[in-house]
């Protein structure tokens, strides 16, 4: 299958690899030329060549705004693009702009999926990722299946079009929720007296269990490692969109709006760049002046 790639940052890059080594003839495109070198002869060298003769379009953008300008801007990857042609948006986008694209899109003859992703740089490379999809059209989905099972084997059809970004921000929400109380409680034992390390064990061991705190604390925040690859600046964005999703629908979520301001917090502490494993160190900071 021809396809058009846009965005080769952490997630991004080995998703197209993934591409490649299934078989596909794949052409790809980043704002970053620095990044041409490793793809060599599927550089596509802009937007438009990117979106040239392709059958299915994969974008993998820090937001929605910036999907929208790679696609219909004045240079964007539709300007060359076959009629027809299908968009499979894997970034986290707002629930409510992919819908409003999609509408954009379609009076182009072109469709929209949306298909966020979740699992990390290292299943991204593994082709292991989970993929939370979104279609109006759900016939749509036999024609872009050969370029999801190139992400990942685990796709889940969550509903109408801008339904796959909507779970992907609560997933990622939820997951925040975790990770701040965990570390909250964490510095809260060790200024008791209990160890990191021993309360994790605890933890693990009885009813605060999560996937997270078996692997995420155990691999990246005990021994400091803060490398997972994806930024505190994207998870703040992603849970200020489920935190945005819920106002829209006039709900009172109270506990989500308190992690969307922790994280954004954390984020402006550490820099939006920091790996969001590090938000241990945002509690550290807030708690610097209190006597242990």
């Amino acid at each position: 299958m021809k396809v058009g790639f846009i965005g080769l940052g952490n997630m991004g890059a080995p998703m197209a690899r993934r591409l490649i080594a299934n078989g596909h003839e794949v052409k790809v495109f980043d704002a970053n030329p620095r990044v041409a070198e490793s793809f060599r002869e599927h550089w596509a060298g802009s937007l438009r060549e990117t979106g040239a003769d392709r059958d299915v379009i994969v974008t993998m953008l820090p937001n929605g705004q910036i999907v929208r300008e790679a696609l219909l801007g004045k240079e964007g990857a539709l300007r060359q693009a076959r009629r027809g042609v299908i968009v499979v948006d894997t970034s986290s986008s707002d629930a409510a702009g992919t819908v409003s694209l999609g509408a954009e899109l379609k009076a182009l003859n072109v469709a929209l999926v949306d298909a966020p992703v979740s699992g990390g740089v290292p299943l991204a490379t593994q082709g292991k990722l989970a993929l939370m999809i979104g279609t109006d059209d759900p016939a749509l989905l036999d024609t872009v299946r050969p370029v999801l099972q190139a992400f990942g084997e685990r796709h889940i059809e969550v509903g109408k079009l801008g339904a796959g970004h909507a779970a992907k921000a609560i997933n990622n929400a939820i997951a925040a929720a975790i990770i701040a109380i965990t570390s909250e409680g964490l510095l809260l034992g060790e200024r008791f007296g209990v160890t990191p390390a021993t309360l994790l064990d605890v933890i693990n061991s009885s009813t605060g269990r999560s996937q997270i705190s078996e692997t995420l604390f155990k691999t990246q925040v005990l021994p400091r490692t803060f490398a997972l690859g994806f930024s505190i600046g994207l998870m703040a964005k992603d849970v200020g969109l489920a935190a945005s999703l819920g106002e829209r629908l006039e709900l009172k979520l109270p506990v989500l709006e308190t992690v969307s301001q922790s994280w954004a917090a954390a984020r402006d502490a550490l820099g939006a760049n920091t790996d969001f494993t590090a938000y241990l160190r945002a509690v550290e900071a807030r708690n610097s002046k209190s006597s242990p």
